[in-house]
């Protein structure tokens, strides 16, 4: 396998090209004529099926002789008079030279050796003088033509219905957009009828409304094959038309008044399906990524809103009152701990004390001093024991007050003692006028609710 180099593979190509066709005569109709101060001439050759570019050098082109009208032919040498070739846009030439490869771009053209005038063709000029015409009336103003809707449902065809471009259309347009309802407006595209049928088929899809497009499309031709496309009665149509219109005819390098007019233009007919429709495959990428966006965003929302629901139940559980009661146990525990520490710490301390002094007593005195310290150590012992025991009464107490304090906050603690907590239609009822005779209450005890009525009597 031998692989080329773009500069050698162009290369060989320029040298087939060039040894192929040496010298030719080509007959077209010009056009993109351009003229740049470097006084060379770029224009393209065109047929009813191709486009061919050329340039003409300024060193090739006839230069002006001695005396008024006459030019020197460079291809010929000879003296030529008369009135110089004026090129123009839609001018019938037969054109002399070689072909020739450019390679920075890659293009294929001709290069002219001699231009010779075959004259402007009729439909030509009536082409531009239509044109004119209809350019002066604001028929190819942009701010009046409208936006196609892009994959649009209904869809209103005006065509003829055994031509090739309908079947083009709709086999593009099978495989595009989210399905459609095509209606056919049949029509001649071609003849001396064509321009009165399609103006007929336009104002019949605008009058019906039911469209939210209109698409006017017809294969490739000459000039002559194109004019229903070019005349009057066509334009004031597609002018007069209130849905937006989509044109396809011909090929790319055919224009004509109907794609000027229209509100967009579309290379042929198979080009107008693509302009309506979206391809599926991408539709279906598109619908993937949707759903890949929404995926993302549901899972972000929904652990937004457990990260919320996890706080507020964290909330409601501190808050809640079995919450509160178990709180108010861990510190009913701590207190009697520290209680149950402070009374051992007093009573070894009394107990050190007593040992000390015992010691003391012991050292200083005699045996009937001992007894009788001895005796008032059994008072100032039994007096300890007592003052030990108030103190420790007193605790106890403090700790059944606690234990009470507690129990009262118990919420169902004041049902077991007879209370009721009464309901009504806007929530508890702590006054008699929270309620009016005939209302229905709910009444809870300490062992369930029921319901019951207001009387009259009741509230008096």
């Amino acid at each position: 396998m031998h692989i080329f180099s773009v500069r050698t593979l162009t290369q060989a190509i320029k040298d087939v090209l060039e040894g192929e066709f040496p010298f030719v005569w080509v007959r077209g109709q010009v056009s993109n004529l351009s003229k740049p101060p470097s006084g060379h001439v770029y224009f393209s050759l065109k047929d009813e099926e191709a486009t061919l570019n050329v340039v003409w050098f300024k060193g090739t082109q006839p230069k002006a002789g001695k005396d008024d009208g006459e030019r020197v032919n460079p291809l010929t040498g000879e003296v030529e008079s008369g009135a110089p070739l004026r090129l123009a846009d839609g001018l019938e030439v037969l054109v002399a030279g070689r072909m020739n490869v450019y390679p920075p771009r890659g293009a294929y053209q001709l290069v002219a050796e001699l231009v010779q005038g075959q004259g402007m063709g009729e439909l030509a000029v009536a082409f531009e003088a239509m044109k004119a015409k209809l350019a002066a009336k604001g028929y190819f103003d942009p701010e009046r033509k409208m936006t196609p809707p892009r994959n649009p449902r209904r869809v209103a065809v005006i065509t003829a219905p055994q031509g090739a471009a309908l079947q083009d259309f709709l086999r593009v347009a099978g495989d595009r957009g989210y399905g459609a309802v095509v209606r056919l407006y049949p029509s001649l595209v071609q003849g001396d009828s064509a321009p009165a049928q399609v103006a007929s088929a336009l104002d019949r899809a605008d009058r019906d409304g039911w469209a939210e497009v209109v698409v006017l499309i017809r294969g490739g031709g000459s000039l002559e094959d194109l004019w229903a496309f070019n005349t009057e009665p066509v334009a004031e149509a597609l002018f007069r038309c209130r849905l937006p219109v989509v044109c396809g005819v011909g090929h790319e390098v055919d224009t004509t008044i109907a794609d000027l007019v229209a509100d967009l233009r579309a290379a042929n007919p198979s080009h107008a399906a693509q302009v309506l429709w979206t391809e599926r495959a991408v539709l279906r990428q598109q619908a993937d990524e949707i759903f890949l966006a929404l995926s993302r965003g549901m899972g972000r929302f929904l652990d937004e809103r457990e990260g919320v629901l996890n706080r507020l139940a964290q909330g409601l559980m501190w808050n809640s009152p079995a919450r509160r009661i178990e709180r108010g146990g861990f510190e009913l525990e701590r207190l009697t701990d520290r209680l149950r520490q402070a009374a051992l710490r007093m009573a070894g301390e009394r107990r050190e004390v007593l040992s000390r002094l015992d010691e003391r007593l012991r050292r200083a005195l005699g045996p009937a001093r001992i007894v009788s310290l001895q005796s008032e150590l059994d008072r100032t012992r039994s007096a300890l024991a007592q003052s030990a025991s108030a103190l420790v009464g007193r605790r106890r107490d403090a700790l059944r007050d606690l234990e009470g304090r507690l129990a009262a906050l118990d919420p169902a603690a004041p049902l077991a003692r007879g209370y009721a907590l009464v309901r009504g239609r806007d929530g508890f009822v702590r006054s008699r006028l929270d309620v009016r005779p005939g209302d229905t209450i709910r009444v809870q005890v300490s062992d369930g609710e029921f319901g019951a009525e207001v009387l009259p009597e009741e509230l008096s």
